[in-house]
């Protein structure tokens, strides 16, 4: 059994591409290792978001892992403010990072390019409070997507870092928890190869969204005039909607449009309507579930409540040995 630590952004909504990205992966693995998942508000902080809107994504994020099927009793489900020794190692890691290695960061440089009106230091410390995420419970393995895979590293140069600065080895080196063929790529329905929040979502399916507001995004996918040469590979956002149909239509509808296609007869706002319905009886039972859930208010205090006690528990350990270990200690 892996010691797992992962967290998401509340940033809004969850996709089709969240979940079979990672989140599907994350009901399986609560069943078989010690899994953290914890709700990252410390670092929307980066945005400036209003108190209003964090609190209400806070809120959603939460109900929409546990209608996905996180289970507050086989796993540690948290949200990040909750747990003030994260601050608190935070602070201790930034003592040792370094500006330059920090500023090569290839997300801060991403960032200073895209919003160059708001390069606060949080940007700059983002990686170091992810490594705090992470080895505050002395993780093993984190599931990361590609463009984590360089503040995973530097998670490890921290906890390298801090052991060999201190003489010890508390620090285990945390590495990537491999999905191997399990993790799933979903396309937009803008034509570009993975589902996204751009253009203010309307590429993307979410787990909320309503059965006419899937119908309203499927029906404006982007395809092309029709197949020319039905041998020649088909554009970006024509093969998208196969993906995409092969994922919830199953292998009859994909079978009976590919021969349409080949046949050069096909009508894409057929398949369109045929994706539609199917993708509406795959989230409709999310649905269900997240409306049941965003008004049971007790129940949702109730898991945070627990989260942040097992949360503590681990990570309150973890820090009064560092404090040991650095030398903070009562006369």
């Amino acid at each position: 059994m892996a010691l797992v630590v992962s967290g998401i952004r509340p940033t809004g909504n969850l996709h089709l591409g969240n979940y079979f990205g990672a989140i599907r992966n994350f009901v399986k693995m609560q069943e078989e290792n010690n899994c953290f998942f914890f709700i990252a508000d410390y670092h929307s902080l980066t945005t400036h978001p209003t108190p209003a809107d964090l609190h209400g994504n806070v809120k959603t994020v939460l109900v929409e892992f546990l209608a996905c099927g996180l289970n507050p009793e086989k796993a540690t489900l948290y949200i990040q403010s909750d747990l003030p020794e994260t601050a608190e190692l935070y602070l201790l890691l930034n003592m040792n990072a370094y500006i330059g290695e920090l500023e090569r960061c290839t997300s801060f440089k991403e960032k200073i390019r895209n919003q160059p009106q708001n390069v606060n230091v949080g940007l700059l410390t983002y990686p170091t409070l992810m490594a705090a995420d992470i080895i505050i419970h002395k993780a093993q393995q984190v599931p990361v997507g590609k463009d984590q895979e360089q503040h995973l590293e530097m998670a490890r140069t921290f906890a390298n870092r801090f052991n060999r600065l201190y003489k010890v080895n508390f620090f285990p080196e945390p590495v990537a928890y491999n999905f191997g063929e399990e993790l799933i790529k979903i396309p937009g329905l803008d034509g570009s190869p993975k589902m996204s929040k751009s253009d203010n979502g309307s590429s993307a399916i979410f787990l909320a969204d309503s059965p006419e507001m899937i119908r309203k995004k499927v029906m404006r996918a982007v395809t092309d005039s029709g197949p020319v040469d039905p041998d020649q590979p088909r554009s970006q956002g024509v093969e998208n909607l196969f993906t995409l149909l092969a994922y919830f239509s199953g292998n009859e509808a994909l079978e009976h449009f590919e021969s349409l296609y080949r046949s050069g007869s096909i009508r894409y706002g057929d398949l369109k309507k045929q994706l539609a319905e199917d993708i509406i009886r795959f989230t409709s039972p999310f649905r269900e579930k997240m409306a049941a859930l965003d008004s049971d208010h007790e129940y949702l205090k109730k898991v945070t409540n627990l989260g942040a006690e097992k949360a503590r528990e681990s990570a309150g350990k973890t820090i009064r040995e560092i404090r040991d270990i650095i030398g903070f200690k009562p006369f």
